[in-house]
């Protein structure tokens, strides 16, 4: 038997409030590649710690299938830090947020985290857009025309003006983790409408954020991407107003409120 002394100190120790200052919680869906690595790059910090969880999900990717998320937001949401305030709540998929909506995403997100701000991909780029003054948009998505033409209707609904709207025609996310940066920039370029303010890249399995800066290059034009969209979205609320146009246009932005 060791002979060693195992004992107590005569103080317990002091505590912070928070291992970090602020913390971002994140629902994605089971099958996703590409969420955690962009806010591990992009949101996280010594000040901003990354919380995540998921949540059920069958390809391919329908409207019908979208929906089915639905039912489990709320217990997704309540298994991030369980009983401990959030700063900002993102729920990760731009095509299920059309589907069900941003307000019903945020309903059930607030049934377990009471005044959390949530924060979807669609409503996140909307806003991005229109803090790049954008009007006119061009819209790229890795989707079939069935799920993509409730996205066109979104934003139609919000008086931006589409001047081009092209998919890629795929069902399966993890096929639409796989798409290379070259293909993304090049389809980015071909999608784009001289016309456009802005080119909006959608879908948060696409790994679009990483290339937006050679496409805005390129194109000579702001692009959103949703992972980007919703990461300048968190910052923001978290209070983080650091410009980093490395990222891209949009990140040199503040948050515009309502």
């Amino acid at each position: 038997m060791s002979n060693i002394s195992i004992g107590t100190t005569s103080r317990a120790p002091k505590l912070d409030d928070r291992p970090v200052a602020k913390r971002v919680g994140l629902i994605i869906l089971a099958t996703d590649h590409t969420t955690e690595v962009d806010f591990q790059r992009m949101v996280a910090s010594e000040r901003t710690g990354v919380y995540v969880t998921r949540i059920p999900y069958a390809n391919p990717v329908t409207p019908e299938n979208l929906m089915k998320m639905q039912p489990s937001l709320t217990a997704a949401a309540e298994l991030i830090l369980p009983d401990e305030p959030l700063d900002v709540v993102m729920y990760s998929c731009t095509s299920a947020s059309v589907v069900i909506g941003d307000a019903r995403i945020e309903a059930a997100v607030q049934a377990a985290k009471p005044g959390v701000p949530v924060v979807t991909p669609t409503a996140a780029a909307a806003r991005g857009l229109k803090a790049l003054g954008a009007k006119r948009i061009s819209v790229l998505t890795p989707y079939t025309v069935e799920t993509s033409r409730p996205m066109a209707e979104y934003f139609e609904g919000l008086d931006f003006e589409i001047d081009s709207f092209t998919c890629l025609g795929l069902s399966d996310d993890r096929e639409m983790a796989r798409i290379s940066h070259d293909e993304i920039r090049a389809f980015a370029e071909e999608a784009m409408a001289p016309g456009s303010d802005a080119l909006f890249i959608s879908c948060t399995a696409v790994r679009a954020a990483e290339v937006v800066p050679r496409v805005e290059k390129a194109l000579g034009k702001p692009v959103v991407s949703s992972n980007l969209a919703t990461a300048w979205a968190c910052l923001r609320i978290c209070g983080d107003t650091a410009l980093r146009p490395e990222l891209g246009l949009l990140m040199t932005k503040p948050y515009p409120e309502g």
